[in-house]
């Protein structure tokens, strides 16, 4: 019975060996010729779809983009603390309500200014009986009674009781009332505008000394119809950014609008933390259609009177040094070092190492850094293999020389 089978067993097995046959391999790519800092790559070199090259362009004129950020006018802005410690007992004003020069904002009873309104009263009375002295001293002066040394005294106590009253009296105007103790004192605006910002409740403790930088005001009142924009520019726009520059303004949360606004003021230092200049901008906003604290992009127009202009992706940065890769031929490329001009998020403009119309490679350029730097490192390998069999056999050389002395 096994006998009957056997041929068809041997069949079957020979014709699963012929499923279950490996295929050929298919033959790798061959790797490219390097030569300096050249690299070749035969032709339909499967590499080859992936870098993706373009022309390098005359620089003419460029749009420069640079990060701002809008911010209230702080020359039509008012942040109100207070002058005195108090307690708030009533709101007059809320945000979003438009005010006048004058008009009170909140109400605090103060036991500190009621004692400066104190102070004003008792100057007042003060000055009165100065007054008074002064005419008696007079009259006595007249009579022949008393001396002049005297009556120059009085004279001289009545003007300083006087300047003691115009200055308390300032004091408490400056602040509300200016006659009466009622410990009333009234947070009030001193510009036009709109109220933008309210940090207080009804009841709550305030204090002068808790006033000062992050800490919020009051009230803040300002007038929206022209904004600030800070502009961080770096270090390569200094040239084209100053005072009376006209840019456009985009907002990323208001497509398809742009406004107009102008540079007013350059600051003449660099933040060292973020290597920027502070620039400062102002911007029309009758419309209203801005707010405060909105992100933008300031958009300058700058020109070149020579070098090209690149895609930011062709330059690469070894150390300090810039270079790109350039195609000279199809299939070679040649690593090329340039000197930069203005370096921008999108575009680079060159100043030395590249012509208007070369090809340089705008995809995949590190994959032919990698490829050039492998080549280097295999170049260099023979050399350093020799210079250690050279420091390994020179001690065995140097006895084999002792014993042949001995």
């Amino acid at each position: 019975m096994l006998n009957r089978f056997l041929p068809v067993l041997l069949l079957s097995a020979l014709g699963l060996g012929a499923c279950t046959e490996t295929p050929a391999p298919k033959a790798e790519a061959p790797a490219p010729i390097v030569q300096n800092n050249q690299l070749r790559f035969a032709a339909g070199h499967p590499q080859l779809n992936l870098l993706h090259v373009t022309a390098a362009l005359p620089a003419k004129a460029m749009t420069v983009e640079l990060p701002a950020k809008l911010v209230w006018n702080e020359e039509r802005t008012q942040r109100i603390y207070p002058a005195f410690a108090g307690r708030v007992m009533a709101i007059k004003a809320d945000v979003g309500q438009k005010v006048q020069p004058g008009t009170p904002l909140a109400l605090l009873a103060s036991p500190d200014f009621g004692q400066a309104q104190s102070e004003t009263a008792k100057a007042e009375a003060d000055a009165r009986l100065t007054h008074k002295a002064l005419q008696r001293q007079r009259e006595l002066f007249e009579a022949g009674i008393v001396a002049r040394k005297e009556l120059e005294q009085t004279e001289t106590d009545a003007e300083r009781a006087q300047a003691e009253v115009a200055r308390a009296q300032a004091r408490t105007r400056l602040y509300g009332s200016g006659s009466g103790v009622n410990q009333q004192l009234a947070l009030s605006a001193s510009i036009g505008g709109v109220v933008v910002e309210r940090n207080l409740n009804p009841g709550q403790e305030v204090r002068p000394d808790l006033a000062g930088p992050g800490v919020p005001a009051l009230f803040v009142v300002t007038d929206p119809s022209s904004l600030w924009i800070q502009i961080d520019a770096r270090e390569s726009e200094v040239g084209i950014v100053h005072p009376g520059t006209a840019f456009e303004l985009s907002i990323p949360s208001l497509p398809g609008q742009t406004f107009q606004g102008k540079v007013i003021a350059t600051s003449d230092f660099i933040d060292p933390l973020t290597r920027t200049i502070k620039i400062r901008g102002v911007v029309a906003n009758a419309d209203r259609r801005l707010k405060a604290e909105m992100l933008a992009t300031a958009k300058f127009e700058r020109t070149f009177e020579s070098g090209v202009v690149v895609p930011a992706v062709a330059v690469l940065l070894r150390g300090t040094r810039h270079s790109v890769f350039v195609q000279t031929r199809p299939g070679e490329f040649e690593r090329r070092a340039v000197e930069l001009d203005y370096e921008g998020p999108r575009e680079v403009v060159i100043a030395k190492g590249l012509q208007a119309g070369e090809q340089v490679v705008v995809e995949n350029a590190l994959l032919l850094a990698r490829l050039l730097r492998l080549a280097e490192e295999e170049a260099r390998a023979p050399d350093n293999a020799a210079a250690a069999a050279t420091k390994s056999v020179a001690p065995g050389a140097a006895a084999d020389t002792g014993a042949a002395q001995k």
